[in-house]
């Protein structure tokens, strides 16, 4: 049994199948080893989608330390390799990544990777930017979520709610922007689930709003 990074990281190197590399980057994965980033990227530029959907576990388990290494070492020429770079960083959140988070939930002509793109700006770690820079960020991505709530595909619309909601419960003053976003796309809107989604949305974030205000009146 394999058991050190090293010999892992190997045997990612020499497996001889699409099975084998599947086995081997599953095993890397798991280490959770920030060893491993470097070989887990390189994984992403592979043609094997087992293998890449397995490497970008693991990189979303290790978490920030990635975001600088994938950014210096994504091939932004092999679109499969940025595709899924784009589902990673989307769901670390880093503002490192932001510029092309917003290119990808707006121009990719793949719908998944706008799809993960528009979720992901919902998903930003807001603190880990200098707080001059916040509110000015914040207005980026809500402007980027409205364009996105008019793509053509409805699941990255969809993706566009879930991020409008999620920014909304993070970004308090932005709450009466995303509210009236919101109510418009449903009244135009000719999906249901869509519809549903929105009014889910609408409702989570009125909560929101009204059990903070009651806990910090109690406060």
């Amino acid at each position: 049994m394999i058991d050190s990074t090293p010999a892992l990281i190997e045997a990612v190197a020499t497996a001889d199948s699409a099975k084998a590399l599947l086995a081997a980057v599953e095993a890397l994965a798991a280490r959770q080893d920030p060893l491993a980033i470097p070989t887990l990227i390189a994984v992403l530029g592979y043609n094997n989608p087992g293998a890449a959907v397995a490497a970008v576990e693991g990189l979303v388990a290790l978490g920030e330390p990635v975001i600088p290494q994938l950014l210096e070492q994504i091939d932004t020429y092999n679109y499969g390799a940025r595709a899924w770079a784009v589902r990673v960083f989307a769901r670390i959140g880093d503002p490192c990544a932001l510029d092309l988070l917003i290119d990808s939930a707006l121009n990719d002509f793949s719908q998944s990777v706008r799809r993960a793109a528009a979720k992901g700006l919902g998903n930003i770690l807001w603190h880990k930017l200098p707080q001059t820079e916040v509110a000015s960020t914040q207005e980026r991505v809500f402007t980027t979520l409205v364009q996105i709530l008019s793509d053509g595909e409805w699941v990255v619309r969809y993706a566009a709610i879930v991020g409008l909601e999620s920014l909304a419960l993070t970004s308090e003053y932005l709450v009466p922007k995303v509210i009236v976003q919101l109510e418009t796309m449903a009244a135009t809107e000719s999906d249901s689930t869509l519809r549903a989604r929105i009014a889910l949305a609408l409702q989570k974030v009125v909560n929101h709003i009204k059990f903070g205000e009651r806990g910090r009146g109690e406060g």
